[in-house]
């Protein structure tokens, strides 16, 4: 291979590696992730997901909070929400004879309200959306 040849290589895979390095830079989310009250751990679905019709919702707490959910201005009654003990976690899934018994398609809001179990109260809500498939 001549020394042109070499160079012309050369620098074409510079330039490719400039361009991934580059698209990757473009691509990747920015800012600094989503912040939640103190008493929130995280959620799922997160705002704005598009799920398939077999999701569940979750919900963590700080373990000293309880929480309960409204979803699409229905209230949930507690009997039908899973509380993991110990971790925070509240587990809403939609089935027979609940609340909700399927997703529809389509949009859907949740708020979870949480308040402490004990000491001084410290209410709070969060309100997010997904779109079922």
């Amino acid at each position: 291979m001549s020394k042109t040849a070499y160079r012309i290589v050369m620098t074409v895979l510079g330039l490719v590696f400039v361009l991934i390095v580059v698209g990757t830079v473009l691509v990747l989310p920015e800012g600094d992730p989503a912040r939640y009250p103190d008493a929130v751990v995280g959620f799922s679905p997160a705002d704005g997901d598009l799920v398939f019709r077999g999701a569940r919702i979750e919900f963590r707490t700080d373990p000293a909070y309880r929480a309960s959910f409204v979803i699409d201005g229905i209230p949930i009654p507690d009997a039908e929400v899973v509380v993991v003990e110990g971790t925070g976690l509240h587990i809403y899934e939609p089935g027979p004879g609940k609340t909700i018994e399927a997703w529809t398609p389509g949009f859907h809001v949740v708020e979870a309200r949480w308040d402490r179990t004990s000491g001084l109260p410290d209410p709070g809500s969060l309100t997010w959306s997904f779109r079922v498939r």
